[in-house]
């Protein structure tokens, strides 16, 4: 079996400083989005193939300097869930708040788009971050429970204006990353689970990462897709997906050249998975977190 190499406990210390635990959760959350932008080869998203932005229009370098230029948005929605103590709406409009000047932030990182190229992982991964400040003795895969419940309330503070992903839900009746976060991102549990099995197979961790990112590619109604290519861009990422799955994962030959496969058509067709890639950043977050090994949470179904 390999080797785990998730972030060390001082991620979320149960002592010290409440500043320090907020730092300590803001340096793990950009950790996982590094390690979500490194890992190689993603199908048609940016990776460490990308140093200069040929193919998916976003280099690596860029990805990691945007990814660290959220850190003090991540410590700032850590300390704002710790104030009140509970998921209630002031706490989520306060969240918004912070990932819309985040957003700005990200995007003057990396010279991107006015989003910036993090946009649904900083939404993913602050909702879990801020779960975990509100609860630091939870373990990990207790999460998305408590995102559940903060993404419940609305934000009446978000601007009213249309986005690609409100277009997407609207047209096709997708969830999108809204819908998501309020079902308690099951598609982040999804990938825990895929990396739970794999790892138990004896995959390295790559591998173990690549198999968790196209098992959330294989089911999420990924917005990103149908709004470049409609459902039948979406029913490629899936069935692709699928593909890979079924010949074995990221560990074998087969489940290689599967993957090779999809990322070819991707790219040649311009489809991003972008919504999956954020799912999986936020489930590397939480792998990253320390936990009760024995705890019956823990055990993936």
């Amino acid at each position: 079996m390999s080797e785990h190499h998730s972030a060390s406990p001082a991620a979320r210390p149960a002592g010290g400083s409440p500043a320090a635990t907020d730092d300590a959760l803001a340096r793990a959350a950009v950790r996982a989005l590094v390690a979500q932008a490194e890992l190689t080869p993603k199908p048609g998203l940016a990776d460490a193939r990308d140093l200069q932005a040929r193919s998916t229009g976003t280099d690596l370098l860029a990805l990691r300097w945007s990814a660290k230029a959220l850190a003090p948005a991540f410590a700032a929605m850590a300390a704002a869930a710790r104030r009140p103590g509970t998921p209630a709406r002031a706490l989520r409009e306060e969240l918004g708040a912070i990932g819309r000047g985040a957003e700005w932030t990200m995007s003057r990182a990396c010279g991107g788009p006015a989003a910036g190229p993090h946009r649904g992982a900083l939404w993913v991964t602050g909702l879990l971050v801020a779960a975990a400040a509100l609860e630091p003795g939870a373990p990990p895969r207790e999460l998305p429970a408590t995102a559940k419940r903060i993404a419940a309330h609305p934000d009446r503070r978000a601007p009213r204006r249309p986005s690609p992903g409100s277009h997407v839900s609207a047209t096709y009746g997708a969830a999108g990353a809204r819908g998501e976060a309020r079902a308690g991102f099951p598609h982040v549990r999804r990938a825990l689970d895929a990396l739970s099995r794999a790892r138990g197979a004896g995959a390295t961790e790559p591998q173990a990462r690549l198999d968790a990112l196209v098992t959330v590619m294989s089911t999420l109604q990924d917005t990103g897709p149908l709004y470049r290519a409609g459902p039948p861009g979406l029913r490629r990422v899936q069935d692709g997906a699928h593909a890979v799955l079924e010949a074995g994962g990221a560990a074998t030959a087969e489940g290689t050249a599967a993957l090779a496969a999809l990322d070819a058509e991707l790219r040649e067709l311009g489809v991003a998975p972008r919504g999956s890639a954020a799912v999986l950043a936020g489930a590397l977050f939480l792998d990253g977190l320390p936990a009760p090994l024995a705890h019956p949470s823990n055990t993936p179904v």
